[in-house]
C-alpha cells in the first residue's frame, strides 16, 4: 500500500497560514517578477484564472473583484514544506518527497484502520501548519495519485466524484463497482504518467477515460506506445511497477537562473548577477557532495520586448572538477565577459553546473601532457563559510563580486527578492511531531 499526501493550493495555503484575513478571498501567488500565476485559491480558480496565465491578463480583477495577487516567497514555502513533510512521515515507515507539496508514504501493508490513521495525520497537518491536504491510498503509486485526485475534486468540485471520497480516498475500501465508476469519470489525460501528447494519441483511438486505459491489452500497449504506458496500465490494474525512491538520484546538473527586476545593458551588474548565481549553485553542489567539471553561463533579451535580440552562452571547463565558490564565481565572471556585447537590454541570465561527479571519486586530469596542478585544499574554508551563512543568514560571508553590500539596491534582483518580509511569526513556533 502507498499513500500520496498533497498540499492543496500549496503556495496560497502558506500565505494564508500567516495572513488569516486571506481566507475566503480569491488569492493568486505570482512567479518571479510577478510574471504569471503559479498557485491559485479555489475562489481564484472559480473566477477563471488559469495556471500559468500572465498577470497582466487578470490584473484588472484586483480592482473589480477583490482579487489578491502576491509575489512569491519561496523561502517561506520551503520551510512550510519541510514541516508538512515531517508530520506526513508519521503515516508510515517509508517516505519519498516527490515535490515541494507532495509526498509518497510506503510500506503501509498491515496497518490497521489505515483510513482513520490518514484522517488523523491530515488533521494534524492542518492543525499544526494550517495547510489543508488530501490523501490517496492504494496498492500502486499511480492509483494513489488517482485517489488523491479523487479526494481533491470530490471536495472542490461537488458531483465530480462521490462526496464520501473527499479528503481521504482509500482504493482498497471501494467496492468494485465504485472503482469502475471513478475510473470511468476520470479523463485519461488526468492519469499520472499520461501527458497531453499521449492523451491526444489515445483519444484518436477512442480511449478517453482511465477505465479505457486500464482495459488496454498490455502486450499491444508495449508494441504501440512503449514500456512507460504499459507500466501505467499495469499500475491502474493494481500491479505495482513503480517503487518508492527513498534516496533522490544524484543531480546531473545544477542551475541557478533568474529574470532581472529590470533590463540590464552594462557589464558590471551582469558580473554581480552571475557571481551571485554561481555562489548559490556552489552551495547546492556542496550540499549534494558533488563536484562540477564544467560551468555554463548565459544571458538573453526578452522575446516579448521590441528591440535587438541577444542570446549567447559560454561553457568553461573546470580542471580539476571543483565545488569551490571562488573558482566557480571566477569562471562565471570570465564567461560573462566573453559573451557580453553592448547595446542590448538583457532581461535574464543564469549559471549551470555540469559534468557533476561525486566528491569522493574525483579523477585526475586525463590530458596526457598536462603538468600536474598543485592546488590548495579549500574544503574546510568552504565548510566554514557555509556554517557561518547557515547560522547568521545568507550571504553573511560572500564573494565581493556579488556586490551585496547594498543588496536591495541591485537593479538585477527580482521583485520577490527585494520584497520586505511581512511575516512576524517564527516558523520555529509551529510544533512538529510524528504520528
Amino acid at each position: 500500500m502507498f499513500a500520496l499526501i498533497d498540499g492543496n493550493n500549496f503556495y496560497v495555503s502558506c500565505e494564508r497560514a500567516f495572513r488569516p484575513s486571506l481566507h475566503g478571498l480569491p488569492v493568486v501567488v505570482l512567479s518571479n517578477n510577478d510574471g504569471c500565476a503559479i498557485s491559485r485559491s479555489d475562489e481564484a480558480k472559480a473566477m477563471g484564472i488559469k495556471m500559468g496565465q500572465p498577470y497582466y491578463q487578470f490584473k484588472h480583477l484586483e480592482r473589480t473583484s477583490r482579487l489578491v495577487c502576491l509575489s512569491a516567497n519561496f523561502e517561506l514555502y520551503g520551510d512550510m514544506s519541510a514541516r508538512m513533510m515531517a508530520i506526513a512521515a508519521g503515516l508510515g515507515p517509508l517516505q519519498e518527497i516527490y515535490s515541494i507539496d507532495e509526498s509518497f508514504i510506503g510500506d503501509l501493508d498491515g496497518i490497521t484502520d489505515l483510513t482513520r490513521r490518514a484522517h488523523a495525520v491530515r488533521d494534524r497537518i492542518l492543525r499544526w501548519t494550517s495547510i489543508p491536504t488530501c490523501i490517496g491510498l492504494a496498492p500502486t503509486k499511480t492509483l494513489a495519485k488517482l485517489c488523491n485526485h479523487i479526494a481533491k475534486n470530490a471536495e472542490r468540485k461537488p458531483g465530480s466524484y462521490p462526496a464520501e471520497l473527499a479528503r481521504v480516498c482509500n482504493w482498497s475500501e471501494l467496492p468494485r463497482h465504485i472503482q469502475l465508476d471513478v475510473l470511468q469519470r476520470t479523463p485519461a489525460g488526468d492519469i499520472w504518467g499520461i501527458g497531453k501528447r499521449i492523451a491526444a494519441k489515445l483519444q484518436a483511438h477512442g480511449i478517453r477515460s482511465a477505465l479505457d486505459v486500464a482495459r488496454m491489452p498490455t502486450a499491444q500497449v508495449r508494441g504501440e506506445c512503449g514500456v512507460v504506458l504499459e507500466r501505467t496500465v499495469r499500475e491502474l490494474q493494481g500491479i505495482s511497477c513503480i517503487s518508492l525512491e527513498q534516496a533522490p538520484a544524484p543531480k546531473q546538473q545544477i542551475a541557478c537562473t533568474r529574470s532581472f527586476g529590470k533590463a540590464i545593458s552594462t557589464l558590471p551588474p551582469l558580473i554581480e548577477a552571475v557571481s551571485e548565481f554561481a555562489s548559490r549553485a556552489a552551495l547546492k553542489l556542496r550540499s549534494s557532495d558533488q563536484l562540477a567539471g564544467a560551468l555554463l553561463v548565459f544571458a538573453h533579451t526578452s522575446p516579448f520586448r521590441p528591440g535587438p535580440r541577444f542570446n549567447k552562452s559560454s561553457v568553461i571547463q573546470l580542471h580539476p572538477p571543483t565545488a569551490d565558490t571562488t573558482q566557480l564565481v571566477s569562471a562565471a565572471a570570465a564567461g560573462m565577459q566573453k559573451i557580453y556585447e553592448s547595446g542590448y537590454e538583457l532581461t535574464k541570465a543564469g549559471v549551470m553546473l555540469m559534468d557533476l561527479c561525486p566528491a569522493s571519486s574525483q579523477q585526475q586530469s586525463n590530458l596526457l601532457f598536462e603538468a600536474p596542478r598543485v592546488q590548495r585544499d579549500r574544503t574546510q574554508l568552504m565548510q566554514a563559510m557555509d556554517r557561518i551563512n547557515a547560522r547568521y543568514g545568507k550571504a553573511t560571508v560572500h564573494i565581493a563580486s556579488t556586490g551585496q553590500t547594498q543588496p536591495n539596491d541591485a537593479a538585477w534582483r527580482m521583485k520577490q527578492e527585494k520584497r520586505t518580509p511581512r511575516y512576524t511569526t517564527q516558523l520555529d513556533e509551529i510544533p512538529i511531531a510524528r504520528a
